[in-house]
């Protein structure tokens, strides 16, 4: 797919009317969901609400509508796949948008630091389908100071922000990534999830569930929305 710029000027005209005009959302996972969608596909679920997380100081409008956001930079290949359903019947959403954005390898983020500039390295849209999936490649995010590893997350549905969040990852799971370069040539992140106060104000409800998969990770949650 070609890359496409999402924005808040655009995005009526690309992404059928899935653009920004409120905040202040909640969302919900289903339970079950934190491991994988077998819960989601019976019929099985209960949706409960999970508190939304902070957008942090790097979300930068303009990002363009791609699956594979890697551009090159080097890291364990995660392929993200996040469901967004109805949270009133746990049905998919067709045609939601949804926004990741993370730090690189080395805890870097694109357009923010010295010599970043209009990079766009780790950010994508992508809409979901008709089973309400959104997939990404992208790679297993580095740590930064003050933080837990973690991925940030924004869906648009019908002309709103719905949720706006953080996805985060099994401190076991991301010890054994981390042996492997480019990761080891850092030292270990200097927060755990049960020290990061975002992770404790809502992060539970988050962790994705990952896998090994023969080339990289699989990782994957489910994401009730209003």
């Amino acid at each position: 797919m070609a890359d496409i710029r999402f924005t808040r000027r655009s995005s009526l005209a690309k992404l059928g009317g899935l653009v920004v005009a409120a905040a202040g959302g909640r969302a919900l996972v289903p339970d079950g969901a934190l491991g994988g969608n077998k819960a989601v596909e019976s019929g099985a679920v209960s949706c409960v609400l999970t508190p939304e997380l902070t957008e942090g100081p790097y979300y930068i409008a303009g990002e363009k509508v791609r699956r594979d956001i890697r551009d090159g930079h080097p890291g364990a290949l995660l392929t993200l796949s996040l469901r967004i359903l109805n949270a009133a019947t746990c049905a998919p959403i067709k045609g939601a948008a949804v926004d990741i954005w993370h730090a690189d390898a080395a805890g870097n983020y694109s357009g923010f630091g010295a010599g970043a500039g209009n990079r766009t390295f780790l950010r994508g849209v992508q809409r979901t389908d008709a089973h309400g999936l959104a997939t990404f490649k992208t790679i297993y995010p580095g740590w930064y100071q003050g933080r837990a590893v973690h991925i940030h997350v924004k869906v648009h549905v019908g002309g709103y922000v719905v949720h706006t969040g953080q996805l985060f990852f099994a401190d076991a799971q991301t010890a054994a990534v981390y042996k492997a370069a480019p990761y080891s040539s850092r030292p270990g992140p200097d927060m755990l999830n049960a020290a990061d106060s975002i992770f404790v104000n809502g992060g539970r409800r988050s962790i994705l569930a990952v896998k090994k998969a023969s080339s990289g990770y699989v990782g994957s949650i489910s994401l009730g929305v209003h």
